[in-house]
C-alpha cells in the first residue's frame, strides 16, 4: 500500500523503515529536514510539508499521524482536515487521550474522512521485533488497512487487532501502559529488596537472568531490566527521578470514573510523583506530628 507518515522521531522512523521493508510505498513528513533526509536514504519519499504530502499521495489517500498527544495531534489534524478528500483515512498512531480521539472521530466524520485510532506499543524495539497495535475504527475501514497492519505487527495474525469502535484502540492502549507502571514498580521493588539484603552479595543481573527462563514472572520487561542491570549493575549516574507520560494518569482517572479499584496502578504512579521530591514537606511535617504528641526525636538536617 501506498501512505503518507506524519512524525518521522524514533517511533515514526522506525515504522516507516518497517513497511518500506515490507514492500509499501512511504513518503514522509516532518519539520525536521535531517529526518526527511534519512526517510529518503533508506528509500522513502519526503515532502517539505502537509500540503505537499497531502498532493503526494493517490486518492483515497491514507495517513499515518506519529506525533506527541495534545496540542501537536489536535493541530495536525485540524490541518490535515482541511486538505483531505470524503473517503481519505486518517490513523492516528500516537498516544492520544481516547476523549481526545472520541472528538477526532467526530470531526473527521463531519467531513467524510475515515477515522482511526491506533495504541501502538513496541518502543525502539519494534523495527526488529514488529509492534503491538490496538486498532479503533469502523470495521470495514481497519479491513481495508489490514496490509499496513500486519507489515508492522510481529505477524501477520498477532499482536494486533481491531479491538473495537473508534476510541477504544487508544483507551486500550492507555490501560496497556497503566498496567506497564505496575510491573515496572513491581520489579523496581524487588529488585531493590534484593539489594538491600547486602549480606547476601546478590548478583541481581544474575538474579534477573535467572528469572527470564522458567519463571512465573518472566517477561520483556524483565528482559529490558536484566540487560540494564549487566550494564550498569549499581545504576551508576542515574538520577532517581521518575517521569510519566500522561497514560498511567489517565489509567487512574478513568478507574475513579468506572468506579473500578486499580490500587496497584494508582500507587505504581504516585511512587513516580514520589521520586520528583528531594524535599520533602509531607515527611517534614510527618516528623514533626511524631514529636509533637509523643515527643521523639527529629532527625535535623
Amino acid at each position: 500500500m501506498q501512505l503518507g507518515m506524519i512524525g518521522l522521531g524514533k517511533m515514526g522512523a522506525n515504522m516507516a523503515q518497517r513497511l518500506l521493508n515490507g514492500g509499501h510505498q512511504v513518503t514522509g513528513f516532518d519539520p525536521d529536514a535531517d529526518a526527511r533526509k534519512q526517510l529518503e536514504g533508506k528509500g522513502g519519499g519526503a515532502a517539505a510539508s502537509l500540503e505537499a504530502l497531502v498532493q503526494a499521495l493517490p486518492a483515497p489517500r491514507v495517513l499515518w499521524l506519529m506525533v506527541p498527544s495534545g496540542k501537536i495531534t489536535d493541530d495536525t489534524i485540524a490541518a490535515l482536515l482541511g486538505l483531505l478528500d470524503k473517503g481519505d483515512t486518517m490513523i492516528d498512531g500516537g498516544n492520544s487521550n481516547y476523549k481526545d480521539s472520541l472528538g477526532h472521530a467526530a470531526k473527521c466524520a463531519d467531513k467524510g474522512v475515515h477515522y482511526v485510532d491506533c495504541g501502538t506499543s513496541g518502543g525502539v524495539w519494534g523495527l526488529a521485533e514488529g509492534y503491538s497495535m490496538m486498532v479503533g475504527g469502523d470495521e470495514k475501514v481497519v479491513d481495508g488497512l489490514k496490509p499496513i497492519f500486519e507489515t508492522l505487527a510481529p505477524g501477520k495474525d498477532k499482536g494486533w487487532g481491531r479491538v473495537g469502535p473508534a476510541g477504544s484502540g487508544h483507551f486500550t492502549k492507555m490501560v496497556h501502559n497503566g498496567i506497564e507502571y505496575g510491573l515496572m514498580q513491581a520489579y523496581a521493588e524487588g529488585f531493590s529488596i534484593l539489594k538491600h539484603k547486602q549480606e547476601f552479595g546478590l548478583d541481581l543481573a544474575q538474579v534477573a537472568e535467572i528469572w527470564r527462563y522458567g519463571s512465573v514472572v518472566r517477561s520483556w520487561l524483565l528482559d529490558l531490566a536484566a540487560d540494564a542491570l549487566q550494564k550498569n549493575p549499581q545504576m551508576d549516574g542515574v538520577a532517581p527521578y521518575v517521569v510519566d507520560s500522561g497514560e498511567g494518569r489517565w489509567t487512574v482517572d478513568a478507574a475513579m470514573e468506572l468506579s473500578v479499584s486499580a490500587p496497584v496502578i494508582t500507587l505504581s504512579l504516585m511512587e513516580r510523583y514520589r521520586s520528583r521530591d528531594d524535599d520533602s514537606f509531607a515527611d517534614k511535617l510527618l516528623s514533626s506530628l511524631r514529636n509533637e504528641f509523643g515527643g521523639h526525636a527529629i532527625k535535623k538536617e
